[in-house]
């Protein structure tokens, strides 16, 4: 993991034998388990440490050392996938309550596997959509960081995201290329739902390449119970101005 490794302390982070460790079991199991289902295009070894593991780990750069050091600071990944960016997370903050929330059955049975190989606690596992899970008492407004790399516009981001954020909390979406058109047009979304952005970081990590970006919008005020709207209206039609 010397490439990952790396890359983390350009982030302040140190990675001891026992992370390293973890990664590279989580490495292990992704690829075994991507033979037999899709959980990402991305697995070579050392593509997997910058794409996947490095670029998780850049959430960091929007967060204080008071956030991060909460024992009970609690983090939603919204459509993890195969664990992205919660997994690192966990990895590197063991005491975070964490939950990953994704539709893909296939997808959270690995993700159940992956956690209990790790032998980690405080970690809860959905299958469902967020439009669906968002109105659920147990989990709507219950956050204090919400996260999710999910290839969406920020407009339905912000729909899907904001209701599991707690007010006076944030949803942090990573991004990448040109970004300034759809932040513009996320403005009515950012108005309905309660949410402000109020920091767009680049990430200046060299070996990552493309221009990748952290898009941070704090919860100012309560979502209304009428959002999220059902299930794919949210990705058919953002809403707009």
């Amino acid at each position: 993991m010397k490439v990952l490794t790396s890359g983390a302390c350009k982030l302040g982070i140190e990675l001891d034998e026992n992370h390293q460790m973890l990664f590279e079991l989580f490495y292990q199991e992704l690829q075994d388990w991507n033979k037999k289902i899709n959980l990402t295009t991305i697995i070579d070894y050392r593509e997997v440490q910058l794409k996947h593991f490095l670029d998780s780990l850049t959430v960091t750069l929007v967060l204080t050392k008071e956030e991060l050091a909460l024992p009970s600071f609690s983090i939603i990944d919204i459509g993890t996938g195969a664990g992205f960016p919660g997994i690192p997370l966990k990895i590197i903050l063991p005491h975070i309550k964490l939950t990953l929330l994704d539709s893909t059955a296939k997808k959270t049975t690995f993700l159940r596997h992956l956690i209990k190989k790790m032998k980690f606690s405080g970690v809860d596992v959905i299958t469902g959509r967020a439009e669906e899970v968002a109105h659920s008492p147990l989990y709507r407004q219950q956050f204090n960081l919400v996260v999710s790399r999910a290839v969406a516009s920020m407009s339905t981001l912000i729909e899907l995201t904001l209701p599991f954020c707690k007010v006076g909390e944030k949803f942090v979406a990573y991004k990448k290329g040109k970004i300034d058109e759809e932040i513009s047009k996320a403005t009515a979304a950012l108005d309905i739902m309660g949410g402000e952005i109020t920091q767009i970081k680049k990430v200046g990590i060299e070996e990552l390449g493309d221009e990748r970006y952290l898009v941070v919008v704090n919860k100012i005020r309560q979502t209304s119970d009428k959002y999220p709207r059902r299930s794919g209206v949210p990705s058919r039609t953002p809403i707009c101005k």
